[in-house]
């Protein structure tokens, strides 16, 4: 039998009148758990509070496609609440190990506000932090999520060029040893200095920057072409290198000097050098194209998170839109076009710069889900004094009248379990609202537009 002193303790009852607490007791029911008795359970109606008085539960269940456990402590009120308008059970709790919990049937809600306000009140401010705390969880979930999303698509794009990069230096191993053969064998023979100059002159023409690389077509006649020439000469077994000159757009031609100055096998030697060296100039231009692209890469990914710079600052719109861009690049490039209109001047916004990346990260992330990852992704940024305005907009379904009325909401997602959290646009919503700005949004079939007003930082030169 639970005494009223024994309630006292618990925080929501403390300093409460002693009709009040015989009261409730006299509408509680104790219960005695064992460890693995299950005292409310998930997905059933939400019809009690239970007062945990002693040992140790737990409450778990899934939320949003995640298992979330909680543990109360002695003392806290778990179950419905008055006002609540949770109608069945999220979670199932179960004792751990011997356990106390008075339960207070919901139907008795009504006369508990009217016998006991007080309790009543704190009730309330209860399950307003019960609230906060979940909203809380939520968006942590929302943001690793995120990051998780924009993690696995950062690998991906650093994948690519570090891969390459690595592959051509693999490949410069084998073709330094083929330069320093080739140029042992002509070390070897007594050529003349204008042998040497012709040599030299052809393995820098050749070594310049391409041209932009022609038709598999075209390639396959030049590769016959220069073939026939090296077979003409005696050169029968050169194939490959007749492919890699191809390839490099290197005309017949510019190889007959060759023929014409030196002997067969001296040719072959200084075919054989200048083919290397061509490739090993391609491969320093694949190494060079990937180390610039992983920095381009590292710079967006700093330049995203405001990294090494101050929180609140004046942020160029423009720029911040396109940091966004590339950093969501590895969704773009599966079929989305992304048209841009920007103004000529630099238009600036007093920013918490990480905050406002969410922004566009979070519309331009459904925009491309929305159109089923291809599409016409228009962004568009001016001015209407005293505000940038930011348009989003894209060519896919549209959202319906019913849907509209409620993305902004706190939870609402229209997405399949654990593939959404529903904050991406309540994020947004609290992140303009921080700025003292406002967003809009229109849609049709075809036309979708989120339209974000945003305060100035100084009027554009």
């Amino acid at each position: 039998m639970v005494d009223k002193s024994e309630l006292l303790h618990v925080p929501v009852f403390v300093d409460l009148p002693d009709d009040q607490i015989a009261w409730f007791l006299s509408q509680s029911q104790e219960l005695h758990l064992q460890p693995g008795d299950v005292f409310f359970r998930q997905g059933d109606p939400s019809d009690a509070m239970f007062v945990f008085l002693e040992g140790e539960i737990q409450n778990r269940g899934e939320l949003h496609g995640e298992t979330v456990s909680l543990s109360p402590k002695p003392g806290d009120v778990t179950g419905v609440l008055p006002f609540s308008r949770m109608t069945k059970n999220t979670f199932t709790g179960r004792a751990i190990r011997e356990s106390r919990l008075l339960r207070f049937p919901a139907a008795q809600f009504p006369e508990l506000v009217q016998k006991m306000p007080e309790l009543a009140k704190r009730l309330v401010g209860l399950m307003s932090d019960r609230i906060r705390e979940v909203t809380r969880m939520e968006q942590q979930r929302d943001r690793l999520a995120g990051l998780g999303k924009l993690s696995a698509g950062l690998a991906h794009e650093l994948n690519n060029p570090a891969s390459a990069a690595k592959r051509a230096t693999s490949q410069l191993r084998e073709l330094l040893k083929r330069i320093r053969d080739a140029s042992h064998d002509l070390g070897r023979r007594d050529l003349a200095p204008a042998q040497k100059a012709e040599i030299e002159k052809l393995e820098a023409l050749f070594t310049q920057p391409a041209e932009p690389p022609a038709d598999t077509l075209t390639i396959s006649d030049l590769e016959d072409q220069i073939d026939s020439l090296l077979r003409s000469h005696g050169q029968s077994d050169l194939w490959q290198l007749a492919a890699d000159l191809a390839r490099k757009n290197v005309k017949p031609e510019a190889l007959e000097s060759l023929f014409s100055i030196l002997d067969a096998d001296t040719a072959r030697a200084a075919l054989v050098r200048i083919a290397a060296s061509v490739e090993v100039a391609g491969l320093l231009n694949e190494i060079e194209s990937s180390t610039a692209r992983i920095s381009d890469l590292v710079r967006a990914i700093k330049e995203y998170t405001y990294m090494d710079q101050a929180p609140v600052q004046n942020v160029d719109i423009v720029k911040s839109l396109e940091t966004t861009l590339t950093i969501l690049n590895h969704k773009l490039k599966r079929g989305v076009v992304v048209q841009r209109d920007y103004p000529k001047v630099a238009l600036l916004i007093n920013s918490f710069g990480s905050e406002l990346n969410q922004i566009w990260t979070n519309i331009i992330d459904n925009a491309i889900d929305a159109m089923g990852g291809k599409g016409e992704l228009r962004i568009r940024a001016y001015c209407e004094d005293p505000c940038v305005v930011v348009e989003i907009g894209d060519n896919g379904p549209g959202i319906s009248p019913e849907v509209k009325a409620h993305i902004f909401e706190p939870f609402f997602t229209t997405k399949g379990v654990g593939e959404g959290t529903g904050l991406g646009l309540d994020t947004v919503q609290r992140i303009v609202k921080k700025h003292r700005g406002s967003i809009q949004v229109s849609s049709k079939p075809g036309d979708t537009r989120f339209q974000i007003y945003l305060p100035l930082a100084q009027a554009p030169a």
